[in-house]
């Protein structure tokens, strides 16, 4: 009697992995035209060096995704247009950025605005001592420097040290490190909806409410330039995001600059040991005001299935990046690799029943905000959990964004009903490299929107390559980083796994709904 089940369950995970077969002529087809005739780095060319950064509702960012939009329409897609998701902010761009220390001797600087913070005054290069602040509160602050530093170059004491590193900026992952993935067990869910349960403890929130009030203190005390220590890189790396706000009536009205480390602490160290030390500089920004909209970048191959049409299979990545480079890792690599699964799919000639959309998002840098947006206008909001009627029509969502590195294999959120037809797809791939199906978990990308409203939603895994030592938020996230062969590998792997959802008889399996996480749920991917 006991045999029963067990039969049943063989019988369902045969028909499973039937389900999933892959088609070895169709395969061939995506090798070929994703391997030998592949347009990816003209796409990235076009989305780095030719638009230059792409900070959401910037100058570049609308130059890349207008050039995105009007190039999907050459490769045959349909729809093409960029979709509004909602209310971002306003838009900036960094206009120029000259800073050098003039005594005790000259040397040029290695620095870039913080994005959404201002000008140094006036149309001419000013030039200032640097005066440096070394405070424990704000009690201090004030005391010491109160009506002191108008007009000023100004920095804030670091007690940093710069170590060598003695490992390779580059790496790929280890075989080890695969089966390790391959054989993890389901993540334990957390608490609050998703969100880490993290507390501060009391030097930190000290640290966070003394940068607060410094920045009141500037805001009141009007610098003319603001110096801010790169804490993380070296080398000449920058890791540069925000400094300012996007919000539509914030007050950026300072000049805020990241230096290299190497340049700070020279120059702090001089100050310090009782050095006149002057600087001239020139920083100029320009805020975008007039359109506070986000748009994502949006096209179609449609389905050929009578039955089928109507249901959807979406990949995408995130097109905006920050401004101190070109942000070709990250992520117009993403966004390079799925343009081409789309001109893949079309020049191949292959008919997908179901339609293929991909999404190009904004908003992604400052929290998934181009891709949650979409979500709760199509799907559902995870405040409430009230499904759409498109919810339903929707197989899966394929990601990109963990740099050039080339796939490994695939993360399956949690969802193990899943596992079976991923591995059966990644087959004909195990010769490039890609052999590992993880049960595990990613975060900090777009596939978390969907995923977050109970819509499969699916990252790749991908060797890392130089995207947390070298070039992820940083001046060094040039097009000459990025990997062509990567690329193109991971271009034909998604092709397969997006033309495969889209004839597949049944939709991609789904996890349980999840809960609804109320209107002061948070971010909560």
């Amino acid at each position: 009697m006991r045999k029963q089940p067990i039969l049943l369950a063989a019988l369902c995970m045969a028909c499973s992995v039937a389900f999933a077969q892959t088609d070895d002529a169709v395969v061939s087809k995506i090798k070929t035209e994703g391997l030998s005739n592949s347009k990816v780095m003209d796409i990235a060319f076009h989305l780095t060096d030719v638009s230059g950064p792409r900070l959401t509702n910037s100058p570049g960012y609308f130059r890349a995704a207008n050039w995105a939009k009007d190039e999907l329409t050459k490769m045959g897609m349909v729809n093409a247009a960029l979709e509004p998701w909602g209310d971002f902010g306003v838009g900036w761009e960094q206009n120029r950025c000259y800073i050098a220390m003039t005594a005790p001797y000259y040397t040029p600087i290695v620095a870039i605005p913080r994005a959404w913070t201002g000008s140094t005054p006036g149309k001419k290069i000013m030039s200032s001592e640097v005066i440096v602040i070394n405070v424990k509160d704000s009690a201090e602050l004030y005391q010491k420097y109160a009506g002191k530093v108008k007009g000023k170059i100004i920095m804030v004491y670091a007690a940093d040290t710069l170590h060598p590193s003695f490992t390779p900026d580059g790496q790929r992952y280890a075989d080890s490190s695969l089966e390790k993935m391959a054989n993890a067990k389901p993540d334990a869910p957390r608490g609050g909806g998703g969100q880490r349960n993290f507390t501060p403890n009391e030097a930190m929130r000290q640290r966070q409410t003394l940068a607060r009030q410094m920045g009141d203190f500037y805001k009141n005390e009007k610098p003319a330039l603001v110096l801010s220590l790169n804490a993380r890189g070296n080398d000449g790396t920058l890791f540069v995001q925000n400094g300012g706000s996007y919000a539509k009536d914030a007050e950026n009205n300072y000049a805020w600059v990241m230096l290299s480390s190497d340049d700070y602490l020279r120059v702090q160290r001089l100050v310090m040991s009782g050095q006149k030390v002057e600087m001239e500089a020139d920083v100029k920004t320009k805020f975008y005001p007039d359109d506070i909209k986000g748009y994502n970048v949006v096209a179609e191959i449609p389905g050929t299935d009578p039955v089928l049409k109507d249901e959807i299979v979406m990949l995408g990545g995130h097109l905006d990046s920050w401004h101190g480079a070109t942000g070709a890792t990250d992520n117009a690599a993403g966004s390079a690799v799925m343009m081409e699964v789309m001109r893949i799919i079309k020049a191949t000639g292959l008919q997908p029943k179901r339609t293929i959309r991909i999404a190009l998002w904004s908003g992604e840098e400052e929290g998934l905000l181009g891709s949650r947006g979409y979500v709760k206008t199509h799907f559902a909001d995870p405040a409430d959990m009230v499904l759409k009627p498109e919810h339903a029509k929707v197989s899966a969502y394929y990601n990109l964004d963990n740099g050039t590195g080339k796939i490994r294999g695939i993360y399956l959120q949690g969802n193990e009903g899943a596992r079976s037809i991923f591995e059966e797809w990644l087959k004909p791939f195990h010769d490039l490299g890609a052999t590992t199906v993880t049960i595990s978990n990613t975060g900090g990308t777009d596939h978390q929107s969907f995923d977050g409203v109970g819509i499969p939603g699916f990252q790749f895994i991908q060797d890392a390559i130089e995207y947390d030592t070298r070039t992820h938020h940083t001046n060094m996230d040039t097009y000459d980083h990025l990997v062509p062969e990567d690329l193109k590998q991971a271009a034909t792997i998604i092709a397969s796994f997006v033309y495969n959802t889209a004839q597949r008889t049944e939709k991609i399996p789904r996890k349980e709904l999840p809960k609804p996480r109320g209107a002061n749920g948070g971010r909560g991917f």
